[in-house]
């Protein structure tokens, strides 16, 4: 009989061997862990954070993991949801576009949290995030779940129970158990990402880590789940995501120099929805011709269809009430952009997205389809800005690849950059570089019990 998905899966996070990953991958990983300590740090304080911090606070383990910017130990589950929070929080993580959107970096702290438990190298974390990279990213190729309704950090609950399996040195069969149990709850609804969005949106695929990391706890210790939770008659294609096809290593590991999903991956240069980086691209370059945004009489922007489905058509993206909706709102972040010249955190706050000026030129900003630029997506994620004036003049951009797309990616100078941004405000040039160094040197690491300390926010 052929072999189970969940049972591919689960061979292939045994078997990957850190010495066969190319220099490439690990490079990227350690990219990616670096920003994820940067965008964690800058939204320490937001509300949900905070939130799910002092739950977890009240809630102790011997062997759990360190609450990022405390010295408490909470059970990991919960550690992966709160740090979690702070990774995905102000949408300035990276991301994967596919059938299925993701940002894959939303494993990276649930991975973190099982490693410090299971006093793991720096070496087997790479590992482990490689193989949360690896199928997430395969998933949300093979199809596309906001597509009928359901949300794509449904994706992670099996992402990180193979990341947190392979942490905990599981053999394939429990491996494949930890699977099933993520697999049997999995499926959270879309409506976390329409209408007027919540704190919820930057919190459900923390909730998916939560969960992902539950499961691989209890099958270590003996538990099993319903099987084949892929295939099975009412397993996970039947029910959530339609029949699909997986391409990728799941059999035996990829032999070294085989191109890695990690490496397709997208690091943001701007706090909003990842359609939406384009769009800001261009208008900060159209800004400088424009002047003074009082003069601006409309402003068209054309865009691809998962652009206008995800930020670009609801009635609530021209009045947003909540940060959640602001980020994810294609004519405010143009707007934001084309007013203040700039995209950040100080745009998503509540005095600047209420502002009545503001909101007039929200008003003015109308967004259309484009044939093109669909075909072109996910290839390109282009958005092309018109910008016509009230003396008649037009100008026009359009941007395919913004800055820090895997096909026109950041440097690490510029990926460094962006994290001193967030973490140096908090904790002074110095302690910031510390932990810039101890990313770069991640594969080095014996294990990660240094983070707590070099994270600890104090009052």
């Amino acid at each position: 009989m052929a072999r189970t998905l969940a049972e591919r899966f689960a061979q292939f996070a045994t078997d990957l061997k850190f010495e066969s990953l190319p220099n490439a991958a690990v490079h990227e990983a350690k990219r990616r862990v670096l920003d994820s300590f940067g965008v964690a740090l800058g939204a320490f304080d937001a509300d949900p954070c905070r939130i799910a911090r002092s739950v977890a606070l009240g809630l102790s383990a011997q062997r759990g993991a360190t609450l990022w910017g405390t010295r408490h130990r909470a059970p990991l589950d919960w550690a992966a949801l709160a740090n979690g929070c702070m990774v995905r929080y102000f949408d300035y993580n990276d991301t994967y576009l596919s059938k299925e959107p993701a940002h894959p970096s939303d494993n990276i702290p649930a991975a973190i949290a099982v490693a410090e438990a299971m006093g793991s190298s720096g070496r087997e974390l790479i590992a482990a995030i490689v193989i949360a990279y690896e199928v997430q990213c395969r998933l949300c190729d093979a199809a596309s779940l906001r597509a009928i309704g359901w949300d794509h950090v449904t994706y992670g609950c099996f992402s990180t129970a193979l990341a947190a399996s392979r942490l905990m040195k599981l053999d394939a069969q429990k491996t494949r158990q930890a699977v099933n149990i993520a697999g049997v709850s999995s499926a959270a609804l879309r409506q976390s990402r329409v209408g007027e969005l919540s704190h919820w949106k930057g919190v459900a695929f923390a909730d998916a880590a939560r969960q992902g990391v539950y499961a691989a706890m209890l099958a270590s210790a003996g538990m099993t789940g319903p099987s084949p939770i892929f295939e099975g008659e009412k397993g996970f294609q039947k029910l959530v995501s339609g029949p699909f096809k997986i391409a990728g290593p799941f059999g035996e590991p990829p032999s070294p120099g085989n191109e890695y999903m990690i490496n397709s991956t997208s690091i943001k240069c701007w706090p909003v929805e990842y359609h939406a980086q384009s769009a800001v691209d261009a208008a900060l370059k159209l800004r400088a011709k424009i002047g003074d945004v009082s003069k601006i009489e409309r402003i068209v922007v054309r865009s691809h269809d998962a652009a206008v489905d995800i930020i670009g058509s609801e009635p609530e993206k021209w009045t947003p009430t909540t940060r959640e909706t602001a980020d994810h709102s294609l004519p405010y972040i143009i707007a934001a952009a084309l007013a203040d010249g700039r995209i950040t955190d100080e745009q998503f706050a509540p005095a600047r997205f209420n502002d009545t000026k503001l909101l007039e030129l929200v008003a003015k900003v109308k967004v259309e389809r484009d044939a093109k630029l669909s075909a072109d997506y996910p290839r390109a994620v282009g958005n092309i800005l018109t910008v016509k004036l009230r003396d008649g003049q037009t100008h026009t951009l359009g941007v395919d690849h913004a800055l820090g797309h895997a096909r026109n990616p950041m440097s690490d100078a510029e990926v460094e950059g962006k994290f001193m941004s967030l973490a140096e405000p908090r904790f002074g040039k110095a302690r910031a570089e510390k932990i810039a160094e101890w990313a770069w040197k991640l594969e080095t690491a014996a294990n990660v019990n240094e983070l707590p300390e070099l994270l600890e926010v104090k009052p």
